[in-house]
């Protein structure tokens, strides 16, 4: 069923609102940089705008649909950061503790100091990796080489000790061999976008005793109602699975991903907390909510509003932003005026981040797909596309101009 839309009763402006159809189809739908795409926004809880635009399948001219599937990538983080955090919640851990209190080769880790191949030179870290840094990207830890801006010996190295998220190992033996590779810098001095939260896929699975899979399903997607969201495409959900795309050097829309032949569609043995789950617009508005509530959502308390409080703080060194922090060149958000908490982005100040939405909490994905959270305003925005790579387009600096624009 189709999400309705009340644009006056959530406090927009409908006529501004149409803006964001006219937008996407004048300038990628229409002129073919992206096939298609998705936006949902609401506000006090209720739908103010949701349409739908272009195809989710070129190839076979499958139009966009209400309950389409998206791959969403890193946008599959925030889901896991609350699912560790769920656990903290139990008193099963707290923020300080060393990760390797549960992940015994975390004990051994080293810190690259210089040199790369046999000249490598480490030393012991000052302080261990705790939860805290490993929930914020502050962990020492990289992307194996996988993203564009940052080259290290270290990357190198994850790369010789095969440490990838591929089917042929599990999440236990994933983040153990991450022990083995020494870490960037200091943990806690820098932010550098990572492999770390598939480690917090890992220390979920350890500490509760459960798969991660499982633990989603049972403590996340039942309670929220998120029957389509999941690790895998079933043969009921293949007619709505997307195409994914990709961005050529020469600017060409190429098919990167067909839903027929996707790996999405087989049994899986390592599940990405980090970037593996695929979700519906709707489905994933029912995280929002959730989050826009303070962790309620249909009388259930998911998550205790203190402790999203604490998440979409800022945990960045001396209340530091990006610009100050961050290695590398990549991550899913600009970094002049935001800061990151323990699994979101936030908008520290609009003035250096020359946006509007201080105090929001936001993350996205790899296929362009992007959301955020706006307590003040009472606010979400889901945006769902399939376009690799996410920094083709500044969807959500455009997004949010016509979204509080169109506000009352």
């Amino acid at each position: 069923m189709k999400i309705e839309t009340d644009a006056a009763a959530a406090g927009f402006e409908a006529a501004k609102l149409t803006r964001i159809g006219e937008h996407l189809r004048q300038y990628y739908v229409d002129p073919g940089k992206i096939a298609g795409c998705q936006v949902l926004v609401s506000r006090h809880g209720i739908p103010a705008y949701f349409e739908s635009f272009g195809l989710m399948d070129r190839e076979r001219a499958k139009p966009v649909q209400h309950d389409t599937l998206f791959r969403i990538y890193s946008m599959s983080k925030p889901i896991t950061s609350v699912a560790l955090m769920m656990l903290w919640e139990e008193g099963r851990f707290q923020l300080t503790d060393p990760v390797h209190r549960f992940i015994p080769s975390w004990r051994d880790q080293q810190i690259w100091q210089e040199g790369d191949g046999d000249q490598l030179v480490t030393r012991r870290p000052s302080v261990w990796p705790t939860m805290q840094h490993i929930l914020s990207h502050c962990a020492g830890l990289t992307y194996g080489g996988l993203l564009p801006g940052l080259e290290s010996p270290v990357d190198s190295l994850y790369q010789s000790q095969g440490i990838a998220r591929g089917d042929g190992e599990t999440l236990m033996e994933f983040a153990d061999k991450l022990g083995r590779v020494p870490l960037l810098y200091e943990p806690g001095q820098k932010w550098c976008y990572s492999l770390a939260t598939d480690v917090c896929g890992a220390l979920v699975e350890i500490i509760s005793g459960q798969s991660f899979e499982s633990f989603l399903q049972e403590r996340i997607f039942q309670p929220l109602g998120m029957t389509d969201t999941g690790f895998r495409v079933s043969d009921e959900q293949l007619d709505r699975f997307a195409a994914c795309y990709v961005r050529s050097a020469d600017k060409q829309l190429l098919l990167e991903d067909d839903p027929e032949t996707s790996h999405y569609r087989h049994k899986r043995n390592f599940f990405s907390g980090g970037g593996g789950l695929v979700s519906t617009t709707a489905d994933y508005a029912a995280f929002c909510d959730m989050l826009r509530q303070g962790g309620q959502f249909n009388g259930y308390q998911l998550l205790g509003r203190r402790t999203l409080e604490l998440m979409t703080a800022n945990h960045l060194k001396g209340g530091q932003s990006l610009a100050q922090m961050a290695l590398g060149a990549f991550s899913e958000t600009t970094n002049q005026g935001v800061g990151f908490g323990l699994g979101f982005a936030s908008t520290l100040d609009e003035v250096d981040s020359c946006t509007v939405g201080a105090g929001d909490f936001y993350w996205g994905g790899r296929a362009s797909t992007l959301f955020w959270v706006d307590p003040r305003e009472d606010l979400s925005v889901i945006f769902m596309t399939q376009l690799i790579p996410s920094a083709s387009f500044n969807f959500r600096g455009q997004l949010k101009s016509m979204v509080y624009g169109a506000l009352k």
